[in-house]
């Protein structure tokens, strides 16, 4: 852990949609900000920034306006290339909403302009920052389930017609493809796919994957932006019992294996798993995406330690998105070095 600078950082937000419009919140109320504007050629149409002053049309006026230390970037996926590129420029620090970019090869170029212009760079997987996952995290890595056999997760709601540059996979599998490796210390190995595509749009609106990860486990993801109501779950299978995780509201509940003794003889070979004791863990919640702004400006302020998704991270997730659109596209199970 490196020393951290005690002077406010100047922080910006580049597009105020869905998601900007809360980044911009967070950076104005932020102790260690200075906040120096938000960049959307459309305006403040969500009144999210205190002083008209500060909203600018352009990247190039914001950076006119004095220097900047850090900007989170949620603007469109297929404008996070240019975007990066001008404020890495400048000597900028970023922040990029997830997906890292719509391509691999637009993802690998943000990583170069990162190490070419000498500044940090993330990206907001912000699931990683919501308290019931990092428990979880915490308690498979320190081996509360023993040997694991299987993760899944549903990301399913209605369909808002927030983002229309990509599909599900790039704009919601993504969070699901970076937290099975995450919870399982471990790289995933193959995908086999399948998407449907109901909403009249260009990109998939329902995706399922099955898979494999390279320690063993197996792992199911379903997607969709589909169904009226929103369900955000994950769950970690283990040979001593399961954790599952409501991301929506925070909450962790821990199913117990028990061994119950059978004293009709005849079903003892089919004995096997029954239900034990069901724990719901206290957790002290924040808002996950106070929390990941708040890791990031460590970072920048000097703190190389912090658990940020990094750009080369990014970069993973985008290719094995691409191999899970591949692999529904070719009804073929692939491993994820097949697209390169």
């Amino acid at each position: 852990m490196g020393p951290q600078s005690t002077r406010p950082l100047r922080g910006a937000v580049i597009g105020l949609g869905m998601i900007g419009r809360h980044h911009a919140r967070l950076l104005q109320g932020a102790e260690r900000i200075a906040f120096a504007g938000a960049v959307d050629p459309a305006g403040d149409r969500y009144r999210s920034i205190h002083d008209g002053g500060h909203v600018f049309d352009s990247v190039s006026a914001l950076l006119a306006d004095g220097p900047l230390d850090l900007a989170v970037v949620a603007v469109p996926t297929d404008a996070h290339l240019p975007v990066a590129r001008e404020l890495m420029s400048a000597g900028v620090s970023v922040l990029i909403e997830k997906p890292l970019a719509a391509t691999v090869e637009s993802a690998r170029e943000i990583v170069r302009l990162a190490e070419a212009h000498g500044v940090h760079g993330a990206v907001g997987h912000v699931e990683r920052f919501n308290v019931a996952l990092q428990e979880m995290r915490r308690r498979v890595v320190d081996g509360q389930l023993g040997r694991l056999y299987a993760l899944s997760t549903i990301r399913s709601g209605p369909y808002s017609g927030r983002v229309r540059d990509v599909g599900v996979i790039k704009d919601l599998a993504t969070h699901d493809i970076d937290i099975v490796g995450w919870l399982s210390d471990s790289r995933i190995a193959q995908v086999s796919a399948q998407t449907q595509h109901f909403s009249g749009q260009e990109y998939e609106d329902l995706v399922l994957v099955t898979g494999s990860l390279e320690s063993g486990p197996a792992f199911n993801l379903v997607v969709d932006r589909l169904s009226p109501t929103k369900v955000r779950r994950t769950r970690v299978l283990g040979e001593r019992g399961m954790l599952e995780a409501d991301t929506l509201t925070g909450d962790l509940f821990f199913y117990e294996n028990a061994e119950v003794d059978i004293t009709w003889s005849t079903t003892q070979q089919f004995r096997g798993v029954s239900e034990g004791n069901v724990t719901r863990y206290a957790l002290r919640r924040d808002e996950p995406l106070r929390v990941e702004l708040e890791t990031f400006i460590d970072l920048v302020k000097g703190d190389s330690g912090v658990d940020v998704v990094g750009l080369e991270r990014g970069v993973e997730i985008v290719q094995i998105a691409e191999t899970v659109s591949e692999s529904a596209r070719t009804g073929r199970t692939l491993a994820t070095a097949a697209i390169a």
